[in-house]
């Protein structure tokens, strides 16, 4: 039965049942594990009731709601697996809804299907180029969709374990900074520097997320590194200095897995050598350093400078730039890198990014700071 534009009733619109047609099914979760969470988007009651109906044998989690204000309602206080929508809604249109979604990074790993009655190919293009997974015409074979849907759950299923394993890779950096009470925030602090030479370079989305990764694992190869060593009072031993050089390369290789991690293994790697080439652990001179590791390790000296530790007083941030400028004359750091975070400092001094430089001044705090680079990163 038509509905009131011309257009097929209901989502999936009528097709006789098809005797003999299976489904491929999700496999059979641990009794333990939530089922999947399907978060339904239409204003209209028969459309979301045949939906609710496709999708009851599957086991899902239904939700439902009728606006895009009451689905960002769910997604703020819920976990969310999959979005369906339709592609005119009451407040905006599904394109933009599926833009925002994508845009922000508490929800653009969440598929969405768009589901519409309005033909056309252009409508399928302007889907898939707004951020949509899946796109289907009205009407459509509820198999088609019970089988869509699960093939997205599955993706999604698969997102979330290597989510889980990067969290596990900082959770572990986070733990090996804690062991040392004297560095807690170190790896904050160094991420907000690090975002300030970043926009001041004009670097990508891409490359400031990569750099503020870096700045929570950049050391995490320290956890292979013993503790008699790892926080000896004393100088080092020559032979103990070279097991401390390993935790870059070690680092590398405990995050080489992880595909999400590709632009970060450099940092991790290269964030110890120099300018002049003699640093470790390959040596690397001039712009051979990758660039994201020379901004890091900028970012990490002076951040050191400027913090307290148990044998030394944190430095004013202009003490703190005559010691990088001194290091840089001996050849070990990029001047052009050292010029740009003193002169960022000095001429946006009351911008969030170069406030991250000074966490004793009243006027911000580190979490602000943060607050904003992340905000700036959602962009």
């Amino acid at each position: 039965m038509p509905g009131p534009n011309g257009h097929p009733a209901g989502v999936l619109g009528a097709f006789p049942s098809v005797p003999g047609w299976g489904l491929a099914r999700p496999e059979p979760r641990p009794a333990a594990e939530p089922p999947p969470s399907v978060l339904v988007v239409d204003s209209l009651e028969i459309n979301r009731q045949i939906l609710r109906s496709t999708l009851r044998s599957e086991g899902y989690q239904l939700l439902e709601t009728l606006s895009a204000a009451g689905a960002f309602d769910i997604l703020d206080r819920a976990k969310v697996d999959l979005v369906i929508l339709d592609l005119v809604m009451p407040e905006i249109s599904g394109l933009d809804f599926c833009r925002l979604m994508k845009a922000s990074r508490n929800t653009h790993l969440i598929p969405v299907l768009i589901l519409t009655s309005v033909q056309g190919v252009e409508n399928e293009i302007a889907g898939i180029a707004s951020g949509a997974d899946e796109f289907l015409f009205k009407p459509v074979h509820p198999v088609v969709v019970r089988t869509r849907v699960a093939a997205m759950l599955r993706h999604k299923a698969a997102v979330d374990s290597l989510e889980e394993v990067e969290a596990i890779l900082f959770a572990l950096a986070q733990a090996i900074e804690q062991r040392d009470r004297a560095t807690s925030g170190h790896c904050e602090r160094l991420g907000a520097i690090s975002q300030l030479l970043g926009t001041a370079l004009g670097l990508s989305r891409s490359q400031m997320l990569a750099l503020h990764r870096g700045a929570f694992l950049h050391d995490i190869g320290k956890v292979s590194v013993p503790d008699a060593i790892l926080f000896k009072a004393d100088s080092l031993s020559q032979a103990e200095w070279a097991i401390m050089r390993t935790h870059t390369a070690r680092g590398e290789e405990i995050c080489r897995p992880m595909k999400s991690l590709a632009a970060v293994l450099p940092i991790i790697r290269s964030h110890h050598e120099r300018w002049d080439g003699s640093g470790y652990p390959d040596g690397l001179a001039g712009e051979q350093i990758p660039l994201l590791a020379r901004i890091l390790q900028v970012a990490d000296i002076f951040e050191a400078l400027t913090s307290a530790r148990p044998y030394k007083d944190a430095l004013s941030p202009s003490e703190a730039f005559e010691v990088l400028e001194q290091e840089t004359r001996l050849g070990w750091r990029d001047p052009d890198l050292v010029r740009l975070l003193r002169e960022t400092a000095e001429t946006s001094p009351g911008s969030p990014g170069a406030q991250a430089l000074f966490p004793w001044s009243p006027v911000t705090t580190i979490e602000q700071s943060l607050q904003n680079m992340q905000i700036a990163l959602l962009k």
